[in-house]
């Protein structure tokens, strides 16, 4: 191995330790002393009740275990967005959990936690995939209300998920282990079966003190909505159990009798591991995103038997494209090459930038890829789509318009890795957030933005500097350069991975050696969903 090997190695290890690091504290929730005091109620923290639920000796992905980093510091911060949620195997039947955190914030939801909920819905119904929900929460954060109560996208799109769960035949299973309260309260009542826990958990709109104070009535808690109450009483809920372990218990026992699903029919032959080191990811992989390598060996460490046949070789050398099989699954991949590469009229095309002939190349394959029901995996390593007056007469906006429109309108499941640079229209032809990837995650290599920070922050030096000019200030060379400081150290924080998940722009950062199970995952949940819809490009100019 080589020096650059052994340095780049060095860097990618440590960014991976940061990454356990990061994932460490935010698992403890709301802190050690608050898990203490849900244990002393009699209570399981979310992620016990999960790793409970869950098959100990199967794979599980956590989504969006970021979202709500390093936000509302003025509140006190939002771990995980106060709510955990899992993909993993209940009775071994692939399952989504959604479990509140009720360490934060008494499990209250703010913007995020919305956001992240909806998340979870998504995948749900893009893979008709059953959903467990494990409620303790204490309903929406009233400091933020205004940010999670009203619109679209907020608090009431949840319960309007439930309805049309419910009517695609998508399971929905709810056990209230600690609050329920207010609108909060429809959650588990919508779901197909609903199962409460004796002495913890309560369900009503209003507790005994807005009670009394609306109507006033004087009644205690647990008689107004008690397990009791709404199993004897009110026929709320279905199930009452003596304790959080009863209550998994039995959504095991529930699940274990689900029958089998229509499949899509993706094809998957005995899974194999790459002949290739993947650890070796680490030192292929450049310390800086500005140096060049071969996405190729990349790939060779990601799929079964190292085996990736290329289509279109040597044509529209920017983007490599062809079939492998990851985890016994088939897929075809989408990858920007990184290397400089010749073309045959002696032309350089710099790695990581999109041609003209690299997006035809790419249209073609995920038409290919959608013609043989195979699903598509997108590497991203993209700066953008190449500019300049060659590229625009001839016609880069309307190949890359081609590219787009492809990944648009593709039927089969998309998987997005993005391993490194993240920018611009790049990001959007790569299968961005904004184009629905069934699942989406970052190494902590990434960088996702508009521009790289070095162009950003020139850009917006000049901006500034101008400004600053116009009333009257001298700019010397000091100033500039702590200015420019400033505003790339402002850039680089917002082209962090983890700024990007913490805002459920992808839904995680992880280990580069956890990339096959991301897929694999993704691709048995996407299996549960028969493709409705034919393959169709639409109007597009040729």
């Amino acid at each position: 191995m080589d020096i650059n090997f052994n340095k780049n190695e060095d860097h990618n290890k440590l960014l991976a330790s940061e990454l356990r690091q990061k994932l460490t504290k935010v698992k403890l929730g709301g802190g050690e002393k608050r898990i203490e005091k849900h244990h002393a109620k009699g209570k399981m923290t979310a992620r016990e009740r999960i790793a409970y639920l869950l098959d100990e000796k199967k794979p599980s992905i956590e989504i969006a275990a970021f979202a709500g980093d390093d936000m509302y510091a003025e509140h006190g911060g939002c771990p995980s967005g106060g709510v955990v949620i899992k993909m993993g195997y209940v009775k071994g039947k692939q399952c989504l959990v959604v479990a509140n955190d009720a360490t934060v914030k008494a499990g209250a939801w703010f913007p995020i936690t919305g956001k992240k909920n909806l998340r979870a819905q998504e995948i749900a119904i893009e893979n008709k995939l059953p959903i467990i929900y494990l409620v303790d929460s204490a309903g929406v954060y009233l400091p933020l209300q205004d940010e999670i109560f009203p619109d679209k996208e907020h608090f009431g799109r949840i319960f309007r998920n439930n309805a049309i769960m419910s009517s695609m035949g998508i399971t929905q299973i709810a056990a209230v282990m600690g609050s329920c309260v207010a609108g909060g309260a429809y959650l588990p009542i919508m779901s197909d079966e609903a199962l409460i826990v004796d002495k913890t958990g309560s369900i009503f709109l209003a507790g005994s003190y807005l009670v009394k104070a609306a109507i006033g009535e004087t009644i205690d808690n647990e008689t107004l909505g008690g397990a009791t109450t709404h199993c004897e009483i009110s026929g709320v809920t279905d199930y009452k159990a003596k304790d959080d372990k009863d209550a998994l218990d039995t959504i095991k026992n529930i699940v274990s009798k689900i029958g089998d699903y229509d499949k899509a029919g993706f094809n998957r032959e005995a899974p194999k591991k790459p002949t290739l080191k993947p650890d070796d990811i680490f030192g292929i992989l450049p310390k800086s995103r500005a140096e060049q390598y071969d996405m190729r060996e990349i790939i060779k460490r990601i799929v079964d038997e190292s085996e990736f046949e290329e289509y279109k070789k040597g044509y529209g050398q920017t983007i490599l494209t062809g079939y492998a099989r990851i985890d016994g699954w088939a897929v075809g991949i989408v990858a920007n090459q990184r290397k400089l590469v010749k073309t045959k009229q002696g032309e350089m095309q710099f790695g990581g930038v999109i041609y003209s002939d690299s997006a035809d190349k790419a249209t073609r394959f995920i038409a290919n890829c959608n013609q043989k029901k195979i699903p598509l995996v997108f590497l991203q390593d993209v700066t953008g789509f190449m500019v300049g007056s060659k590229s625009e007469h001839g016609g880069i906006i309307k190949d890359g318009a081609k590219m787009v429109n492809a990944v648009s309108n593709s039927v089969v499941p998309k998987f997005t890795i993005v391993i490194g640079n993240s920018y611009g229209a790049g990001n959007y032809a790569m299968c961005g957030k904004a184009y629905d990837p069934r699942l989406i995650v970052a190494w902590p290599s990434a960088e996702l933005a508009v521009m790289s920070g070095n162009s950003a922050a020139k850009v917006l030096l000049q901006i500034e500097t101008a400004s600053l000019k116009k009333k009257g200030e001298t700019i010397t060379p000091e100033v500039e350069k702590e200015l420019y400081d400033r505003i790339k150290a402002r850039y680089d924080k917002q082209i962090s991975p983890y700024y990007a998940a913490s805002r459920i722009w992808t839904d995680a950062v992880i280990n580069p050696l956890d990339t096959r199970t991301w897929i694999s995952m993704g691709i048995e949940a996407a299996n549960h969903a028969p493709i409705e819809k034919p393959f169709n490009l639409g109007v597009i100019q040729v």
